[in-house]
Parts: C-alpha cells; sequence; structure tokens
C-alpha cells in the first residue's frame, strides 16, 4: 500500500469517527423540537448521507414540515417549502426567464428568477395534489441536479435533498405518482401518530410560550463531504450479491421467487433498488461509525428501498396483503439464507 493510499485510509477513518459523533448530536438537536420519531429521523439521515431523495408518508398534524425545517436547521443548509397545489405551474418551482430593461443604455435582456427549488433541502408538501406536467418539472430536477430554462442549465445547489410528502388517507382530487417516478425516490418512509406519551408531551411544548431554536452542527459543504465518505465505505462481494438477490425475488418472473411473491406481486423491485439497498447500507454504516457495510446494514433498509419498489396485485388487495407484509416474508427468507452469502 502506497503513502498516499495510507494516508487517505486515515482520513478516512477520522472522518467516519467524525460523522458518527456527527450523527449523535443531529439526533440530539432535533430531538429538542421534534418529540419521538427517532427511527423516521434515522431513516431521513441515511437518506440524506446516501445522497438519495424520500417520500414521507403520513396523516396530517404529525409535524412533517417542522421536521424537515429543523433537519435543515441542524445541517445548517437553506430551506424551501414548496405547497403542491392543482394550479401550480412548472414555472413556479423551477424559475422563470423575465424581461430586464437596462436604464442607462435602454436595452432588454432576459434574466432568470430562481424558483424554489433552489435551495439545498426542498420539502415538497403534498406532492401528489398537483398536475403530472409540475410533477414531472420536480423529479426531473431531482434526477438532473439542474434546471433548464431558455436553453440555459442552471445547476442545483450542491447537497441537493427533495423530501416530499404524501397524505395516504385523502385521495379525491390527487394526481398519483407514477411507478416509474416512485422509482426515483431512495425511501419511501411511513410516518405514524406517537405513543401516548410522546403526544402528551408534544402538547406539553406546544401549548406553551417557550420556544425553541435549532443550532447547526454541520454546513452544506461538511454535508458534501460526508456524502462521497459514504461512498467510499467497501462493500465485500457476498454483501453486493445478498442485496442483488433481495431485489430479484421481489419479481414473480424470477425463477427464485417464492410462491408467495408470484401470488400477490405484479411488479418487483428493479436495479436501482439494488443500488439503493446497497448506498443505503453503506450510510447506515458509516452513522454508526462501521468501517464497512454488512448484511445486517441491508436487511435494515430493505423497507424503505423495497415498498414503494412492490407493486402488489387484486388478489393482494383482496387478501389484503401488503408491501410491508410481503417485505417482512423476503426478509425472513433471506435471513436464513444470510449464512450462505457470508460463506462465499
Amino acid at each position: 500500500m502506497s503513502m498516499e493510499t495510507e494516508q487517505s485510509v486515515e482520513s478516512d477513518v477520522v472522518q467516519l469517527d467524525r460523522l458518527r459523533l456527527v450523527h449523535s448530536r443531529l439526533t440530539d438537536e432535533i430531538a429538542r423540537v421534534i418529540v419521538g420519531q427517532e427511527d423516521v429521523v434515522h431513516q431521513l439521515l441515511i437518506a440524506l448521507f446516501a445522497g438519495g431523495h424520500s417520500l414521507l408518508m403520513g396523516v396530517p398534524g404529525l409535524a412533517k414540515t417542522m421536521l424537515v425545517r429543523t433537519l435543515a436547521a441542524a445541517l445548517g443548509m437553506s430551506f424551501r417549502r414548496i405547497q403542491f397545489t392543482p394550479d401550480l405551474m412548472p414555472a413556479d418551482i423551477t424559475g422563470t426567464d423575465v424581461i430586464q430593461d437596462d436604464p442607462v443604455h435602454g436595452s432588454r435582456s432576459l434574466r432568470f428568477l430562481p424558483g424554489p427549488v433552489f435551495a439545498n433541502v426542498v420539502l415538497a408538501d403534498e406532492i401528489n395534489r398537483t398536475p403530472p406536467r409540475t410533477q414531472a418539472a420536480l423529479l426531473e430536477a431531482m434526477q438532473e441536479y439542474q434546471v433548464t430554462a431558455g436553453g440555459v442549465r442552471h445547476p442545483l445547489p450542491d447537497p441537493f435533498f427533495v423530501l416530499a410528502t404524501q397524505n395516504p388517507i385523502e385521495q379525491e382530487g390527487t394526481y398519483p405518482l407514477p411507478e416509474a417516478q416512485l422509482d426515483r425516490f431512495m425511501f419511501l418512509i411511513h410516518m405514524d401518530y406517537p405513543d401516548e406519551r410522546d403526544e402528551s408531551e408534544i402538547v406539553r411544548r406546544t401549548t406553551g410560550d417557550e420556544s425553541v431554536t435549532t443550532d447547526p452542527v454541520l454546513c452544506a459543504g461538511d454535508v458534501s463531504d460526508m456524502q462521497h465518505l459514504v461512498r467510499r465505505i467497501p462493500v465485500a462481494d457476498h454483501v453486493i450479491e445478498f442485496a442483488t438477490r433481495y431485489s430479484r425475488i421481489s419479481r414473480p418472473t424470477e425463477p427464485q421467487a417464492p410462491d408467495f411473491v408470484r401470488d400477490y406481486v405484479s411488479w418487483g423491485a428493479g436495479p436501482r433498488a439494488s443500488q439503493y439497498l446497497i448506498l443505503a447500507a453503506k450510510a447506515r454504516a458509516a452513522l454508526r461509525g462501521a468501517p464497512f457495510a454488512g448484511v445486517q446494514d441491508v436487511l435494515a433498509v430493505a423497507a424503505p428501498v423495497l415498498r414503494h419498489r412492490i407493486i402488489t396485485n387484486f388478489r393482494a388487495d383482496t387478501d389484503r396483503v401488503t408491501p410491508d407484509q410481503i417485505i417482512e416474508k423476503l426478509t425472513e427468507l433471506l435471513h436464513c439464507q444470510r449464512q450462505e452469502f457470508e460463506q462465499r
């Protein structure tokens, strides 16, 4: 191993230890404002440091907006919230060219006015409330990390993280995201009601006269560096094979697919799921200070990665079988085969 390589490895070890400490400070800082929801916060941080976007599913009143705003403040990054409505146009999100007069020379020129998508953290609130054309404008920005207006490309801030929300109980007048667009989100995170103790604490905090501010733990540049660090986390070949097998057996046309997948699944997870399983596993390992990602990390992130990529059929609807139940069965099946992969 060369001297330069040894120094690089030592630097990554130091950075990993720093990321572990940062993760602890971030969760503590967010907990000053957000009561409970530890799993949701952890999944958001995994997606963020893995460089992926997330779709947050939860009923109204669970402080989804406050959570994302607090996360952005703790990370020291800019934040914008976009309320999606049926009359929202693509230019309302991405920005537009306007004609600007020059009073000195008497000339006119086009000037680009950036839209609210130009922020490090963007909350796309109720993304299924706006028509497909406007949804596509945001999803294109998520994929390309840039906006094109008048033939000119405008790069988005780095890092760039989109967190979209959906209300699962109110579907009238909505425009559900197609499966191909759902696939662009790394995680689908379920945000459930708080337990009784947490709900009492929420009421206690929010009905008083005290306000809590969030202190920044990082800055945008630090987050970008740590995203690159996550990608450098090593993964053994057997872990990659395990993640790939996980995605493949969710497809009913795959010879190795179990019977319950053939019975209840119309479409399984694609190759992007395998990529996200590994990236998310790397981020989870890095946040706990581990020098490599293992099979257990893949199993831990499987549900948020796969639940919006497994499309159930009519029989599943009749038998009330959900994607999460299918993922749970797949996890049990692969857990039994775990030793086989680790011995390769």
